[in-house]
């Protein structure tokens, strides 16, 4: 960094700091506010704003990116790009980079680990200020080489266990297996099929714990015939619906581990003329935006996911900032939201 840069950085250093001094807060803040940072309460947001105004300050947004050898660059990195649930994330990220003066770099890993390695290789030499990941099961070792090589990251929506340092923002699965199970098992239900994702996923076991603990608490007796698992794609859904269809008793009513694998059970019905829902009821998991426009509009569990990528792109900004983070796991609730996929059983298959 040359003499003049440097001088220029302590200057708006100090500037930054006697505008701390004056509206009460600490230098942290006026940061925040400075790049726009939406964990700011707005009524300090305003102040901070106003005296900013009256000093005169002037924003360098250069200077910020340049500081410390900063790549200006924040890396998102995803199984794939072809389904909804990943372009709601996106989403999230984007609405909270927008803010700043940082841009997104996205990589796609197609659920290989060979993918993850070839992204390492290309930061290694911290070509990134931080990291949000949506990783593959086993990747333990990518995390650590992230924190030997002190890049900051935090992890969505974790796929297996996470050491207690690892900071990572998720949803309540196992909540909104129960919600979705109480729902059906409310309507009248007693036989409820579970298509869930690979057990190698924690939200998948989760959310199935969950459909375990509503059905006990209901005195319903736990049929493991009514539990498949496959993968979260609609051809699952299609696939263990069809395999439920074919059992001697069939189920009344599917909770799908998610919206795309609801998509698949309507298919598999339809197919074999299966009425939905006045013969089988189906619940999802995600709503993402195809879940109230498919007919019928599809009761599911709501998981915030633009909610998760605007958190967790605001907890990397804490840490690339080197502030401290208010919690290291974050979880986000699941709401149910009910449209007309689901009711009482009324016709025995």
């Amino acid at each position: 960094m040359s003499q003049k840069m440097k001088q220029e950085t302590l200057r708006q250093r100090n500037t930054i700091a006697e505008i701390a001094a004056k509206a009460g807060v600490s230098i942290p803040t006026v940061s925040r506010v400075l790049n726009n940072r939406p964990d700011v309460a707005q009524a300090t947001r305003e102040k901070v704003e106003r005296i900013i105004k009256e000093s005169g300050f002037v924003r360098s947004r250069a200077a910020s990116v340049l500081r410390n050898g900063s790549s200006g660059i924040v890396d998102l990195v995803l199984p794939d790009i072809d389904n909804i649930y990943c372009l709601e994330i996106i989403r999230g990220v984007e609405e909270v980079l927008e803010r700043t003066g940082l841009r997104m770099a996205l990589t796609t890993t197609h659920h290989e680990t060979q993918g993850e390695r070839r992204w390492l290789a290309k930061v290694a030499d911290k070509a990134t200020d931080g990291a949000i990941l949506l990783l593959t099961e086993g990747h333990s070792s990518r995390l650590d080489t992230l924190q030997h090589l002190k890049i900051p990251f935090v992890v969505i929506d974790h796929l297996g266990e996470l050491g207690p340092d690892v900071p990572s923002v998720g949803a309540t699965n196992w909540a909104g297996g129960r919600a979705a199970t109480e729902h059906l098992l409310s309507l009248g239900h007693r036989r409820i099929a579970v298509i869930g994702g690979p057990v190698k996923f924690q939200c998948s076991v989760d959310r199935i714990a969950g459909y375990r603990s509503a059905l006990e608490q209901a005195g319903v007796p736990f049929d493991p015939s009514l539990v498949r698992i496959g993968s979260f794609k609609q051809q699952a859904g299609y696939e263990q619906t069809q395999a439920l269809l074919s059992l001697p008793h069939p189920p009344t009513a599917i909770f799908a581990g998610s919206d795309l694998q609801a998509v698949g059970a309507y298919s598999a019905l339809r197919a074999r003329g299966v009425a939905v829902p006045e013969e089988v009821s189906v619940i999802g998991f995600d709503d993402i935006m195809i879940a109230p426009m498919i007919s019928p509009a599809l009761t599911t569990v709501r998981q915030p996911l633009t909610e998760m990528g605007r958190i967790a792109t605001t907890m990397l900004l804490r840490l690339i900032d080197g502030e401290p983070l208010d919690s290291i796991r974050v979880e986000l609730p699941t709401t149910l939201v009910v449209r007309e996929s689901c009711t009482s059983p009324t016709l025995t298959l």
